[in-house]
């Protein structure tokens, strides 16, 4: 208990692995594991008042109504763009899991209450445990990195899921995919007081269409470019202190 309590975050790391790759040859990927692992160490190095907080980020809605339609708007114009450039170029559109809007909407629906799937499964630990831990110590830019390459090496294990034979376009997006998701939903947290719903929501809209290729990696890509270049300030300075009740790690409150 000493030690986890002094490595709180290379614990939940290690959990979040372990709870997810196991079950593999029984269940398959568990989606949930980073969710699942921050409830287990949050309670166990920081008690009812680190749960408490862990709560209150993942229902923070009160934002500048701005912030959803980034959090909704950006995924959805990045698939309109690859749709229209595919289009242009001959590429077929890859086959979704809705056949009309309002299928769409029923899939966004469920994926944003469903805590076996990735936007609820995922967000809750790395944007709502993991990068404020990193962040109390490290720069947002620094802290991203990091959490880009864990984030990522977690996902790998779905490619030999999927079996061989892959494109390389599909294991590139595989790869980039999360890197680059990892920004923007940095981004999107840092400005939005600490919301892990906000994240919540793009994860969601991003994955609820299926998109595909290299023009769809470029253009992710290009948005995490230009948020670093155009908000440079906010990627090298200290991270805002999360509009919370509690603070996450020790020390002063960081009510606001």
């Amino acid at each position: 208990m000493s030690a986890l309590r002094r490595y709180p975050l290379v614990t939940f790391f290690a959990l979040t692995y372990v709870l997810t790759w196991a079950p593999i040859p029984f269940i398959g990927f568990f989606a949930s594991g980073p969710l699942l692992a921050a409830l287990i160490v949050i309670p166990l190095t920081q008690g009812l008042p680190g749960l408490k907080e862990f709560g209150l980020r993942i229902i923070r809605w009160r934002v500048r109504w701005y912030w959803y339609v980034v959090a909704i708007g950006l995924p959805l114009a990045i698939h309109l763009l690859t749709v229209v450039l595919n289009f242009a170029a001959g590429v077929d559109i890859p086959q979704q899991p809705f056949t009309s809007f309002s299928g769409f909407l029923l899939v966004f629906a469920l994926r944003l209450i469903n805590p076996a799937d990735g936007p609820v499964g995922e967000e809750p630990g790395w944007r709502g445990f993991a990068l404020p831990g990193l962040q109390s110590t490290l720069s947002p830019l620094a802290s991203t990195s990091i959490l880009a390459v864990l984030i990522t090496v977690w996902h790998l294990p779905l490619f030999f899921l999927v079996g061989g034979g892959l494109p390389l376009s599909i294991i590139v997006g595989g790869i980039m995919g999360p890197l680059t998701f990892t920004f923007v939903a940095t981004w999107l947290f840092n400005h939005t007081g600490g919301s892990v719903l906000m994240t919540i929501i793009m994860h969601d809209a991003e994955g609820s269409i299926q998109a595909e290729g290299w023009v769809y990696i470029v253009l992710w890509l290009a948005v995490v470019i230009g948020l670093v270049i155009f908000d440079w300030r906010s990627w090298r300075g200290p991270a805002p202190a999360p509009a919370t009740l509690q603070p996450a790690y020790g020390g002063e409150s960081t009510v606001r």
